[in-house]
């Protein structure tokens, strides 16, 4: 016994080799801390960078905080070079001459959309560094780069693809080598500058772009200020228009306000399981070694020693995992990171430096604190004490639900399996811990996942449209020129409208197939009492069909009643059922609010009303657009050829929409919530794998006993599978409900955060199904989780579990 006083080579030598010949408890823990390290370096990845997204983006390309496009004949180069050196510019890239294509849509139909092209020989230089996503930048004539936010841009465009200047027939076709993306969106595409000529219109203006960063751009004040100072170094009336980041960054944060707040919350969620199944597995795993305990401090290692020796028992596999599971999670997060990119409209940086190295240390930190409170109370415990207690459960402990399971009319391999958890409540507490957290991380995921596709489709009713018929079309040197209508839908200004809308509505519901029609344009007024302009989306028709989804009251159902967004009312201070009086061109409009959209795009500030709500400032006012909705069983594109045909007389032009690609950001937050999910529920299933196998391993000798009266292998999986069921049913009673229950409470956050109220069909995604499906899965995570000691436990010889303490 002396030999291992003073001796501490004897401990280690003790310590190495239970690491050595627990080989599955060894392997059960290295994966558990694998697991949950890369878990939460892919999730803290999530979180650095949901963390002011557009704001690191800019700063990694450089981005341009003004934007300016400059009449090139009243200015000569030189002069306008000169801009770059003005008071206050601390970086400028340009001029780069620029050039208006309107490439044809589908079936070569001239749809007027202007496109900018860029001439830029590279696609860095200082300020708004161009980020490749595909393919190559152009180097040669007949060569463009596409951005990856141009309206010409659809699933089938990858480079090699071509695109038409214009729907003319002499237009130069354009091959695709590239496609880029710039974080304040300079440009629509980019060719060599020698290629800006060719694609010039004859007799467009000759114009050029600058872009500049300044010293003072914080603020909307500032950058105006800035612009003036460039528009006053030129030529009066040369400067043609500034775009500001900071409106970018509006739409951006728009975009991905919805999603960066769901991010955090995998993130934490991960960390915090993480967190709790090592500390499961950990203090699991030194607390089912008591026996071993009092062998070791009866042959004479000290308390001391037998803290260290099962701290290291710990540690040593713990840090295995740690080591792996950095490796793991930064091949997990690069492809997440990727998305996260392409979602916040930057380039992937990457995981930081600091979370390899926080997120293993933290983990090793909770290994530490979970193994020493067990380790410390074994090194307190008196020899014989630990020698007495051993594997056995304490004595009479359970009995009475053996008695009571002998009752049930089952086979008796699966009243022992039901029986076995009442004997040791500690270990199966945990089991339960482990199941109820994996079910209720996984309900919540898979919330999550589903509130992110229900705010896309409450956002864009207009996806559900078949058909489209445009009127109007803008003209060049058209005022204002295209504008997005609602949901992207390309409408044109209603001064260069000369089609005859009644003659072609009429045309279109004479049309065989045709269920409805609903008109649409937009215009801006002013509020009474608020400032700024209002964005206002007009309808004709039975609007209801293209209903933005609801947070309270009713769609209007005629002129004089609007429909307003949550920000409208938290800015006006109005509330669903008052009065307000919209300005229109001097004509005031008494109007009352009937409803509450979700609609937190455009600040937060359109408003939704029938198209005669303006009829008393605009009595010419008409849609620009009809979206048709078909009769069952119609083929669109039938429809379309008939249409077209039918509209021949009223020039107006009948487009099917496309089935709606999925939108990036989308796909990029389905794949990181996918993923993450996974991981989680893979986590809590190795708590259960844990839990069971010690279970297992400490009944070995009960189960050569029952072995040796006639159980079967089937009969020992069945009784190891059933003593976990228990467990998965009431985990999974318990963890969708509180699942649920969090998602409840954080998709409301998450709106708010968003500056929207929050719409029933973003709340309400659990149907009874799901709600099935989700419950079985507790069942599942136990019984997956108990599959491999079950195995085990069958292929055990009945003499070796006999032999066995």
């Amino acid at each position: 016994m002396s030999a291992f006083r003073g001796n501490p080579g004897g401990g280690r030598r003790i310590r190495l080799g239970r690491v050595g010949r627990r080989r599955v408890q060894t392997v059960v823990m290295t994966l558990s801390v694998l697991m949950a390290v890369a878990s939460a370096v892919a999730a803290g990845s999530l979180m650095v960078s949901a963390s002011a997204p557009f704001d690191a983006a800019f700063a990694r390309q450089h981005g341009a905080q003004l934007t300016v496009q400059i009449d090139a004949s009243s200015a000569g180069a030189d002069r306008i070079s000169a801009t770059a050196h003005l008071p206050g510019v601390t970086a400028s890239a340009g001029p780069f001459q620029t050039a208006q294509i309107s490439p044809p849509g589908p079936g070569g139909l001239d749809l007027q959309q202007s496109e900018t092209v860029v001439g830029r020989s590279t696609p860095t230089g200082g300020v708004d560094d161009i980020v490749l996503r595909s393919g190559r930048w152009a180097t040669g004539p007949g060569e463009i780069v596409l951005s990856t936010d141009a309206d010409v841009v659809g699933p089938g465009t990858r480079p090699g693809s071509t695109i038409k200047a214009s729907s003319a027939a002499d237009s130069p076709t354009l091959t695709v080598v590239g496609l880029a993306s710039s974080v304040t969106g300079s440009a629509d595409g980019w060719v060599v500058p020698a290629e800006i000529a060719l694609l010039r219109a004859p007799g467009a203006p000759v114009s050029a772009q600058m872009l500049y960063r300044f010293s003072s751009a914080a603020t909307t004040a500032e950058l105006n200020a800035d612009r003036a100072a460039v528009a006053a170094a030129l030529p009066a009336g040369a400067v043609t228009s500034a775009q500001s980041y900071l409106d970018v960054k509006l739409a951006a944060d728009e975009n991905t306000a919805l999603f960066v707040p769901v991010m955090l919350a995998f993130g934490v969620l991960g960390l915090l399981m993480s967190v709790i199944i090592i500390a499961s597995v950990v203090s699991g795993a030194v607390g089912a070694q008591i026996r071993r305990i009092g062998i070791l401090k009866a042959i004479g290692l000290t308390p001391g020693q037998v803290v260290r020796t099962y701290l290291a028992q710990a540690l040593v596999p713990a840090g295995l995992g740690a080591v792996l599971g950095v490796a793991l999670g930064n091949l997990l997060a690069m492809p997440l990171m990727s998305d996260a990119g392409e979602m916040y409209g930057g380039g992937s940086p990457g995981v930081a430096w600091w979370i390899d190295l926080a997120v293993p240390g933290a983990a090793l930190v909770v290994v530490t604190l979970a193994a020493l409170v067990p380790a410390l109370r074994a090194g307190r415990l008196r020899t014989v004490e630990a020698l007495a207690v051993g594997r056995a459960p304490r004595s009479g402990r359970g009995q009475w639900a053996q008695r009571l399971a002998a009752r049930l009319p089952l086979p008796r391999a699966v009243t022992l399996g039901l029986a076995s958890p009442f004997a040791r409540p500690v270990r199966s507490a945990a089991l339960l811990a482990a199941v109820l957290f994996g079910t209720a991380a996984g309900t919540f995921a898979i919330g999550l996942t589903s509130s992110a596709s229900a705010v896309t489709a409450a956002r864009e009713p207009s996806q559900r449209i078949p058909v489209t018929v445009y009127l109007g079309l803008p003209v060049d040197g058209a005022p204002g020129g295209a504008v997005p209508g609602p949901q992207g839908s390309p409408a044109a200004t209603q001064s260069s409208t000369t089609i005859d809308p009644a003659k072609t509505l009429a045309v279109i519901r004479a049309q065989p197939g045709t269920a409805a029609v609903v008109g649409q344009t937009q215009g801006t007024v002013t509020v009474a009492g608020a400032t700024g302009a209002i964005r206002a989306r007009l309808y004709q028709g039975p609007s209801a069909t293209e209903a933005i989804a609801l947070i309270s009251g009713r769609w209007f159902n005629g002129p004089g009643e609007v429909v307003v967004p949550t920000h409208f009312l938290d800015t006006t201070g109005h509330q669903v059922g008052d009065s307000i009086t919209l300005i229109d061109r001097g004509v005031r409009i008494p109007v009352r609010i009937v409803g509450e959209d979700f609609d937190p795009g455009e600040a937060g500030l359109t408003i939704n009303t029938d198209i005669g709500t303006l009829a008393a400032a605009q009595p010419e006012l008409h849609p620009d657009f009809y979206d048709v909705t078909l009769k069952p069983a119609t083929p669109v594109a039938g429809y379309v050829s008939a249409l077209s045909t039918a509209l021949k007389s009223t020039d107006a032009q009948a487009e099917a929409n496309q089935a709606e690609h999925l939108n990036p950001t989308q796909i990029a937050f389905d794949a990181m919530a996918v993923l993450l999910t996974l991981m989680l529920v893979s986590v809590a299933g190795l708590g259960v794998l844990n839990s069971v196998i010690l279970d297992t391993r400490e009944r070995v000798h009960d189960l050569g006993v029952c072995k040796a009266v006639g159980m079967t292998p089937g009969q020992t999986v069945t009784q190891v599978l059933t003593s976990v069921a228990g467990a998965g049913v009431i985990g999974g009673a318990v963890g969708v409900p509180v699942g649920i229950a969090l998602h409840d409470y954080v998709i409301p956050l998450v709106m708010r955060a968003a500056g929207s109220g929050t719409p029933a069909v973003v709340q309400d995604v659990f149907g009874l199904p799901e709600l099935a499906l989700l419950a079985v899965g507790g069942v599942a995570i136990a019984v997956c989780g108990a599959l491999l000691p079950a195995g085990w436990a069958a292929r055990t010889r009945t003499a070796t579990a006999l032999r066995t303490e």
